[in-house]
């Protein structure tokens, strides 16, 4: 089953939660209704990544356990905080420790597991988790300067 809270404002903050699954296509809709087609797809390929960590490697698939999904679109951007119910989960790096070298973000390549992690830090501007490792809070940029494009790929000289 899914639900979702509604906010009476636009500025607000959604929340949708679901029993933990791996069929996240109604989820994934829902969480990309506003997103624009330019960056829908790498989008849903990080929110994803992200909620089958939480469904899987959090809440081991066990449908007694929930993901919770806050949301938020603003002007600047759109921000995700999942939760999950697990044990909890501790990063081996972070981003700001790798922002110039996104492959020291890859496992080896004999690993079964660890791409998401780059996935997630290639897609969002902020990845971030809780002290205890369930929660992880996700960001995009969508800041247009003056002539249309996303500061995000500006630089200056």
């Amino acid at each position: 089953m899914i639900s979702i809270s509604l906010p009476p404002t636009k500025r607000s903050w959604s929340t949708l939660s679901f029993n933990s699954t791996l069929y996240l296509c109604p989820v994934l809709d829902l969480l990309l209704a506003n997103i624009p087609s330019e960056i829908r797809y790498e989008i849903r390929l990080g929110l994803q990544e992200a909620l089958v960590n939480a469904a899987k490697h959090g809440n081991k698939l066990d449908p007694s356990k929930s993901v919770v999904v806050s949301f938020l679109v603003s002007k600047s951007g759109y921000s995700w905080v999942i939760s999950d119910q697990g044990d909890g989960f501790t990063p081996k790096c972070t981003c700001e420790l790798h922002a110039n070298c996104p492959t020291a973000l890859l496992p080896p390549e004999e690993s079964e597991n660890g791409r998401g992690l780059c996935i997630l830090h290639q897609v969002f501007d902020q990845v971030q988790w809780n002290a205890n490792g369930t929660q992880l809070r996700l960001s995009k940029q969508t800041c247009r300067n003056r002539w249309g494009i996303s500061s995000k790929f500006l630089e200056i000289s």
